[in-house]
């Protein structure tokens, strides 16, 4: 009957409405309107975005192999990706793309998705670009054959101290479990003996993949996580017996916007009582999408069941109130002091669970870590924001990497040589504010007087990425990071044996 109903009405307005309408959009937005009163994560994809939706989580895309950033109107190369069309060419961080395909990129207020219509493509076609390059007379002309690029989803992974590694991973995506385990064999290969694995903001992705990750932590035979719905019948998901660190101190970091397949692995983990949870309470994503595809292209992603920890947790955040008030719950921690205190989390006793060991966990609203750590506003002021809202910092640091590039390189030849040797002096720091100041941001002595610090760290890590890779952004920033220094703290102090963590 409702669906006769809906058919109806397009019939109507077909034959007797009083103007011409637009019928695709009329249905485009007729699903959204259904599927926004469902929940808050049931979406509906028109088929020219879809492609562009899935690619983070596919892993791949096709197109030339650059980072890149627009810096004084021109099209700068930050990194090439190993192993993409570009970096085989020879085209290196800091050439300046002036010219593509003939028409003139360079001083045309050119913006971010113009550089990515131009530089994407099929595989197998191919885009001309002309680059300046510093110490060349002439603009170096280049024939790219576009190519498949990865996209990677472990952004860093290092040795922090001799027995202490970090791997990050930013998404849940189709190469993760690849990537992760790439960077754990390197690491155990130097020798670790304990891991912080960082899920901060990471916002889920394949169900899957999450599976697969939290496989590499927990022995034979355990169930991580399991699926049901209405028309959904129960799906459990076991470990195997072929995880990558079974044994050995585990620190899993999360925050308000760790979500979905983030909290399926760190929900298993603190299940078993097999890792150390530290940071705040997740974002509270329980829902399985399942995609459906129209016949011109389209897809909805509608949930189709609930996830639910080993303990029987369902850790969905309530949405019963509406879409608004669902959108607001990460600024209404803020103003709770949520994120501040922890006693400010209130939990209901109906939603009390135990771990393996007999550990009080809740459900209901995100994962709760065993060790909270507040957020941390001590370096946050106006000045500090409008230098990131105005990409100052990144500018600068994009501007100072390219300028010194070879010096640098070669007196720090990697990031541990430059995090121990390189100083932001006052006289770097001078030149700074007055660069700032020249992109609309005056210097402010009161605010600096909390916020230096933090300026400084950016300011370096940025550099680095730009020298070296991602990783190295993260080898430095994560020191001015509170719930980094407290995962590393917690491998080192008594913390896993007070809270009764597993360590095998």
């Amino acid at each position: 009957m409702e669906i006769q109903k809906l058919g109806g009405l397009m019939q109507m307005i077909d034959f007797y409405y009083v103007d011409t309408v637009n019928k695709s959009k009329l249905v485009d937005d007729g699903i959204r309107a259904i599927l926004k009163d469902c929940d808050p994560h049931s979406v509906y994809i028109p088929a020219n975005e879809l492609k562009e939706m899935n690619e983070p989580l596919v892993g791949k895309f096709e197109g030339v192999g650059i980072q890149f950033n627009i810096l004084d109107d021109t099209i700068m190369v930050t990194q090439t990706i190993a192993g993409g069309p570009s970096e085989k060419l020879g085209i290196r961080p800091g050439d300046r793309i002036v010219n593509i395909d003939g028409n003139k990129v360079a001083g045309i207020k050119i913006t971010n998705k113009d550089v990515i219509s131009k530089l994407r493509g099929d595989k197998g076609t191919k885009v001309k670009v002309d680059i300046y390059r510093r110490g060349e007379p002439e603009l170096l002309a280049f024939e790219i054959t576009r190519d498949k690029i990865p996209l990677t989803s472990v952004d860093a992974s290092y040795k922090i101290e001799p027995d202490i590694g970090y791997i990050k991973i930013s998404r849940f995506a189709d190469n993760t479990v690849v990537e992760f385990k790439e960077a754990l064999a390197k690491l155990k290969s130097q020798g670790i003996k304990n891991l912080i694995l960082d899920l901060s903001s990471n916002g889920g992705g394949y169900l899957n993949r999450a599976h697969q990750l939290a496989d590499e932590f927990l022995s034979d035979g355990k169930l991580i996580v399991y699926t049901q719905g209405r028309s959904q019948p129960r799906e459990d998901y076991y470990s195997t017996a072929t995880g990558g660190w079974e044994k050995g101190k585990l620190v899993v970091m999360i925050n308000e916007y760790s979500a979905s397949a983030s909290e399926i692995v760190t929900g298993a983990i603190q299940d078993w009582d097999r890792g150390l949870v530290v940071g705040r309470r997740s974002f509270g994503k329980g829902l399985v999408q399942k995609p459906y595809s129209f016949p011109d292209g389209s897809a909805v992603r509608l949930t189709v069941a609930r996830y639910y920890t080993p303990s029987g947790r369902c850790i969905q955040k309530p949405y019963q109130e509406g879409d608004e008030q669902y959108s607001e719950d990460i600024s209404n921690r803020f103003k709770h002091g949520e994120l501040y205190h922890a006693d400010s989390i209130k939990f209901n006793d109906s939603l009390k669970y135990f771990t393996n060991d007999k550990r009080v966990v809740y459900g209901g609203g995100g994962i709760m870590p065993d060790v909270f750590v507040p957020l941390d506003t001590m370096f946050s002021t106006k000045y500090y924001s409008d230098l990131i809202r105005k990409a100052v910092l990144n500018d600068y640091s994009l501007t100072y990497a390219d300028n010194n590039r070879a010096k640098l390189k070669m007196k720090y030849p990697d990031v541990v040589a430059f995090d121990k040797g390189f100083i932001m002096d006052d006289a770097m720091m001078q030149d700074f504010y007055a660069f700032a100041d020249k992109k609309g941001v005056a210097k402010d002595e009161e605010a600096l007087k909390r916020s230096a610090e933090i300026i400084k760290a950016q300011i370096k890590a940025l550099i680095a990425r730009d020298l070296y890779n991602i990783s190295a952004y993260f080898y430095i920033i994560n020191k001015m990071d509170d719930t980094f220094q407290k995962a590393v703290q917690s491998i080192k102090d008594n913390t896993f044996e007070k809270m009764k963590i597993a360590v095998r």
